[in-house]
């Protein structure tokens, strides 16, 4: 198949996906029509064993996933339709409010597929949208080069970046109307995204539109079940708002270790009715478009049992972004 047929083919999935975001079975047949293109263009399955394509690449805070797991974001199929339905979304409100202006679109943390490029770039013109990709791993980026050329989408591109988005300063950061980094997992654990937006967000202008817009890590207190009720589940606050400590932080963020500390106190709980804790991931992509609970990879939660009798008063959690970045808890 040549590129220009394997273009009309994406383009005619695309389409599908975004008109067909409720069908479950037809986007998980959608999208894994896709990825046999992605794949077959850029020689990475997500799947093989090469020890290049697994290891992790060290970033200055975190880590950016292989080329194997960056590939098999794809098949994370309501992240993937969800974050295709709010890209599209946000690029066309944008043009709503600067008509006839070209939208630029920064993109950190591309992969081997860049997908919201290659998937994107089908719903509009070069001359209404340009990207700019970056990626720390070399062969991700040369990747996504091969594909975005053998797609012929080279017109939508203004420039490709290896580098670290941890650190990166964007040239005319001025110029952006949208910031894309796809960058997270469940619980904000090890990927970038918080130092990701801890740097980039603060360098362009107030009216950039992010992508995902917040990510919150929300704590819920499971009741025991009893016989006329099935388990309860109570909410204990947000642990972290990742937008809200952004806002609040006025220093340098690359000597930032780790976000202040969030103390749940217990002792005004009848703890002694709860048989656990639960951390869960919220991830709001765009206006009214959410991953909750369950729904993606991104939002997997982690149940903590309460041994009873339970003796702490409180919960401590810190969100450490060295010498690794993730959620750390005690009781205290």
């Amino acid at each position: 198949m040549t590129g220009k047929e394997t273009f009309g083919d994406l383009k005619k999935l695309a389409v599908s996906l975004l008109e067909n975001p409720y069908n479950q079975t037809e986007i998980e047949r959608i999208i894994d029509q896709i990825h046999v293109h992605f794949q077959e263009i850029t020689k990475i399955t997500g799947f093989d064993l090469n020890i290049e394509h697994l290891a992790a690449v060290p970033t200055a805070k975190g880590k950016a996933l292989g080329l194997n797991y960056a590939a098999q974001c794809l098949l994370d199929y309501k992240r993937t339709t969800r974050f295709l339905k709010a890209i599209v979304y946000a690029i066309r409100d944008k043009q709503k409010v600067y008509p006839n202006e070209l939208i630029h679109v920064f993109y950190a943390g591309c992969g081997p597929y860049a997908p919201f490029v290659t998937l994107v770039a089908h719903f509009f013109k070069p001359e209404e949208v340009n990207f700019s990709l970056l990626d720390i791993n070399k062969n991700a980026l040369e990747s996504s080069k091969n594909l975005i050329s053998t797609l012929g989408l080279e017109d939508y591109i203004q420039e490709f970046y290896l580098a670290d988005a941890v650190t990166f300063k964007v040239p005319n950061p001025n110029t952006f109307h949208i910031l894309i980094s796809e960058t997270l997992d469940a619980l904000l654990y090890r990927e970038c995204y918080v130092p990701i937006v801890f740097n980039l967000l603060p360098q362009f202008n107030k009216n950039i539109t992010l992508i995902p817009e917040n990510v919150q890590i929300n704590l819920k207190l499971l009741a025991k079940p009893n016989k006329d009720s099935d388990c309860l589940e109570e909410d204990a606050g947000t642990i972290l708002d990742v937008r809200k400590a952004i806002s609040s932080y006025t220093g340098d963020s690359n000597i930032l270790s780790q976000l202040p500390e969030k103390i749940v106190n217990l002792k005004s709980m009848n703890i002694d009715r709860y048989k656990s804790t639960l951390i869960e991931t919220q991830v709001h992509i765009y206006n009214d478009i959410w991953l909750y609970r369950n729904e993606s990879s991104l939002t997997l939660p982690l149940e903590i049992m309460l041994e009873q009798p339970f003796l702490k008063s409180s919960i401590v959690f810190t969100y450490h972004l060295e010498p690794e970045v993730e959620l750390k808890c005690r009781f205290q």
